[in-house]
């Protein structure tokens, strides 16, 4: 009796002093690393801005893909938009770096309870959360100009090098009233609405999470059946009021988007009364995406009236007898930022979930294994690395910044084909499926169309020499100089339709790796993978690397 009597009291009084550590540390680390990320982003921000006006008027300009009078609407619409996009990103740094620069520091003192002994645990709680947390807002700040600057850029790219066959995008003069009209209806309507649904189930969603957590700490299920975690999740069950009331924030933040979403529909449907029907439909779907996340009744008690022509008409993607789906485009209301509230599962089962960061780092270490390899053969050269690095536009920069990744990624699919995985195998035997994979509605984008591609090259049973024209397709794309270069015993097929075949797998393979390198925090790694490539190069070649500086001067840099 007194041993458990000990245990209550030595976690009662751990996770005091972990609360008194972690909110001196947010106290004095806190101040820092906020201002750092704010005054980082912000900066980003008001920098890029005339760069951002001066390449997106161009771009309009000088793509096919919209008629004169929907340019001109964009053009018109260019002030708006980028005002929103100020109010909204600055308002966004400011508040996340006030966010993470005060609660990092907190949790990393709750975090150190995960080592084995209690000297440890004493020196993480006091160590930890600081130096890193100001490391982090110095790469969040990274991650955003990366994101601000190559990602936006290269969507513009993207956009103005579209094939005129394509679908030409028009709009007629007579629709103008009703964009207008629906957009503002949609905020007039859509912003209180939500905000009356998020704070009307607010106090449920606080008692019920109360609930559950109090549940599992008695039953000791979920996050409390390790001891070393009890105290995390106790500071869980004491801030969870502030993850009800950012749950509301974010609905209200979303509101908007989804309102002004409105005139997309009168664009695409070309009908007033859909964008309206839109508007009003966009209630009940947050009404009833709410109701499932929070186990209330099924379903809606607002109306929910059709606003497109076709319900069936949006392109979806089966995978063999795997049963997942995706579809370019959805109609979900975006979530209120919760927790799911079923039985939560240990900390040791939660650890068999691949994890995003794992993904990253199998990737990356692959594009590293791989360059490696194709650099020691004189596939690619270190000049290809430093055209890269310099940020150049070139082919040879296109080589490294998208060939390279393709052929990776092509032989992670092709050796889940050989292994007969139902989802992807990656190094080290890590295989990702529907059942481990990140629930993340980001990489359902991603996941699913990667795994129609995966059965699509399994289906056309890819020879070997058509194999390595493949890998020609992928690393060179249209350096045709380069392709004739590499003798790696490939032939082009006597089948002008089995060529196209190929041809087409190329196209998909290099449109998503560019999609993929859009998205932040891969510039910094495929960054680094690239300057540990050069160190690699000049280790084995007495040669003088255009780079030399730059990789020295971050080889200790994050991966």
């Amino acid at each position: 009796m007194e041993v458990g009597w000990l245990k209550i009291v030595y976690v009662v009084f751990a996770f005091c002093s972990a609360l008194f550590l972690g909110a001196l540390k947010g106290l004095l680390v806190g101040p820092i690393a906020g201002l750092i990320l704010i005054i980082g982003n912000v900066g980003v921000i008001l920098g890029l801005l005339p760069t951002h006006i001066a390449w997106a008027v161009y771009t309009i300009i000088r793509t096919n893909r919209f008629d004169a009078p929907l340019k001109v609407a964009i053009l018109i619409a260019l002030p708006a938009l980028f005002g929103i996009w100020l109010a909204l990103s600055i308002a966004g740094s400011v508040i996340v770096g006030i966010g993470y620069g005060f609660f990092a520091p907190w949790l990393s003192a709750f975090e150190a309870f995960r080592h084995e002994n209690e000297s440890k645990r004493f020196f993480h709680c006091v160590v930890d959360g600081t130096w890193e947390t100001v490391k982090g807002s110095c790469t969040a700040v990274t991650d955003f100009a990366d994101l601000c600057f190559h990602s936006y850029l290269l969507y513009l790219e993207e956009l103005r090098e579209s094939r005129v066959s394509n679908e030409l995008r028009t709009l007629r003069l007579i629709h103008v009233p009703g964009l207008i009209v629906v957009g503002l209806l949609g905020l007039i309507v859509d912003i209180p609405s939500y905000t009356i649904i998020a704070v009307v189930k607010s106090p449920y969603m606080l008692f019920r999470g109360w609930f559950r957590l109090t549940h599992d700490l008695i039953s000791r299920e979920g996050p409390f059946l390790e001891t070393a975690c009890i105290p995390i999740a106790g500071l869980t069950i004491l801030f969870w009021p502030i993850v009800v009331i950012g749950s509301i924030f974010v609905a209200i933040f979303s509101s908007f988007f989804i309102g002004l979403y409105g005139s997309v529909i009168v664009y695409q449907e070309r009908s007033f009364q859909r964008g309206v029907a839109y508007v009003i439909a966009m209630i009940a779907e947050f009404d009833e995406y709410t109701n499932d996340w929070l186990y209330l009744r099924e379903g809606t008690i607002f109306p929910k009236p059709c606003y497109r022509k076709k319900i069936g008409s949006e392109p979806e993607y089966s995978v063999g007898g795997l049963g997942g789906r995706f579809s370019s485009t959805s109609g979900e209301a975006p979530a209120m930022l919760m927790p799911s509230l079923v039985h939560s599962v240990s900390v040791r089962e939660a650890l068999k979930e691949v994890k995003m960061v794992q993904i990253w780092t199998n990737m990356m270490k692959s594009c590293e294994i791989r360059g490696k390899e194709l650099l020691d053969a004189d596939v690619i050269t270190p000049g290809d690395l430093c055209e890269w690095l310099k940020g150049k536009g070139s082919n040879e920069a296109a080589i490294i910044g998208v060939g390279l990744p393709c052929f990776c990624f092509l032989h992670t699919l092709l050796n889940s084909i050989r292994s007969g995985s139902n989802g992807l195998l990656m190094r080290d035997d890590v295989e990702i499926n529907h059942q481990n994979r990140p629930k993340d509605k980001l990489l359902d984008w991603f996941f699913n169309p990667i795994l129609v591609l995966k059965e699509q090259i399994r289906v056309i049973k890819l020879e070997d020499n058509e194999v390595r024209l493949l890998e020609k397709l992928v690393l060179f794309g249209s350096n045709t100089k380069r392709m004739d270069a590499w003798d790696n015993g490939s032939s082009v097929p006597q089948d002008s339709l089995r060529g196209a075949q190929i041809e087409g797998i190329s196209r998909r393979m290099v449109g998503m790796l560019r999609s993929v390198s859009k998205l932040p925090t891969y510039r910094r790694r495929f960054r680094q993978v690239v300057k540990d490539l050069i160190a690699h190069a000049s280790e084995k070649q007495d040669i003088a690397i255009c780079c030399t500086s730059m990789t020295s001067s971050s080889r200790h840099e994050e991966v």
